[in-house]
Formats: structure tokens, C-alpha cells, sequence
């Protein structure tokens, strides 16, 4: 456990303070969050390299320095209401919930969501976590002030834009296997505005809004 502390903390200190994560709120969390318990038996030695790695079916755990400039691309506050599409072993929506309080999840695979659940709960965290395609959100639980999105989409979908709350958020990488942009979607009441932030690479979006891209690596 120890060794992993050290990792974690360097992961913190090059990785993302190094690279230019200046929140220190987001800092903070990925100081907290052990990621080797998100990894695949027989990774957790890799668990704090800069790099996704595999989850299984075709999926992984997206790099640190990815999860840590969409967290902060967000501007996540205590008591937020944040949702996590595409949640995956669990990570990222782990660091959500640090700096939220408690997210809201959608998987799309039922083992990934049933597996994430009980790390999450196991680390004391408050999470609620849905089976079914992330395009569509999570309406019962909307407005949203922050939604991120851990698969790259052709097209942020409609439904995503629709539970922004007014001043929220949403973040993902928009493109096809070939490029991809990190970009940010900010709602001022019935109006959006689009960033771009740079380049990126995640798995394909799986869903009716990721228009089938062919499957993809980080």
C-alpha cells in the first residue's frame, strides 16, 4: 500500500500538476482516489502509469491526466449535481464524487456498472448508478450543473445538452478513431457555447449517439 501512496503522489505531482492541473480541489481528489483498486487483477503495478488501461471488453480506464482535465474543465463544487456517462470500472466517477459530495452514473454494460457500484460504495463514496445508453442521460435525476462524458461521440448528445442546468457544464471528446477533441459545452439559459481543448484518445462511445464508430484504443 505504501508503494502505491508514493505512486499516487507522484502521479499527482508530474502527471498533472506537471502538465499543467492547477485546481488543487481536483489535485486533491486524485490524490485520494486509489486507482489501482479500478484496474484489472495483474495491472495494479501499472495502475499509476500515464496511460488507460484495460477493463475488459474492449473497454479501459481512461489515463489520469484525462480524468483530471475534464474534472477540471467542469468546475465541479461541493454539492453539484454531477453525472458520469460511461462509468466504466469506476475511476473517474470516483473523483466526481470527492469533489461533488455524490454523482450519478450510466453504464451501459451491466457487469462493468455492478462491479463499479460496489468499489465505489466500498470506498465510502455516494454514488447512483444506471444500466442503459449514457446518450440519454439520466432525466429523472437532471438538471446536472456538470456532465462528463469518458467515450469519445461523433456529436454531443441532444439529450446530454437538454439536462444541463442553466451555467452547467458538459465535457467530452467529440470525433471518430482517427481524431478526437476534448471539447467543453457551457448553457447559458436556451443558449450553449462550444470550446475546444485539445486533442485526445478514448474508446468509442457505445450507444446510439456514438453512430457505431468502428472500436477504437486509447
Amino acid at each position: 500500500m505504501k508503494g502505491h501512496e508514493r505512486a499516487r503522489e507522484e502521479m499527482v505531482q508530474r502527471q498533472l500538476r506537471g502538465r499543467g492541473i492547477r485546481d488543487d480541489r481536483v489535485l486533491a481528489a486524485m490524490a485520494r482516489v486509489p486507482r489501482e483498486v479500478f484496474v484489472s487483477p495483474g495491472w495494479e503495478s501499472d495502475a499509476y502509469a500515464d496511460q488507460p488501461l484495460p477493463i475488459g471488453d474492449g473497454q479501459t480506464i481512461s489515463q489520469p491526466y484525462v480524468v483530471a482535465r475534464m474534472a477540471e474543465l467542469a468546475e465541479i463544487q461541493p454539492g453539484d449535481r454531477v453525472l458520469d456517462v460511461g462509468v466504466g470500472s469506476g475511476y473517474q466517477t470516483a473523483v466526481l464524487a470527492v469533489l461533488a459530495g455524490s454523482v450519478a452514473g450510466v453504464e451501459i454494460r451491466r457487469e462493468l456498472a455492478a462491479e463499479a457500484e460496489e468499489r465505489l460504495k466500498g470506498l465510502g463514496l455516494e454514488v447512483a448508478i444506471r444500466v442503459g445508453d449514457g446518450g440519454y442521460g439520466w432525466a429523472e435525476r437532471a438538471p446536472f450543473d456538470a456532465i462528463l462524458v469518458a467515450a469519445a461521440a461523433a456529436r454531443a448528445p441532444a439529450p446530454l445538452l437538454a439536462q444541463l442546468a442553466d451555467g452547467g457544464h458538459l465535457v467530452l471528446p467529440e470525433g471518430d478513431n482517427w481524431r478526437q477533441e476534448l471539447v467543453v459545452y457551457r448553457r447559458r439559459g436556451d443558449d450553449f457555447t462550444r470550446e475546444e481543448q485539445g486533442p485526445v484518445r478514448v474508446v468509442a462511445f457505445m450507444g446510439d449517439y456514438g453512430e457505431r464508430l468502428a472500436p477504437g484504443s486509447n
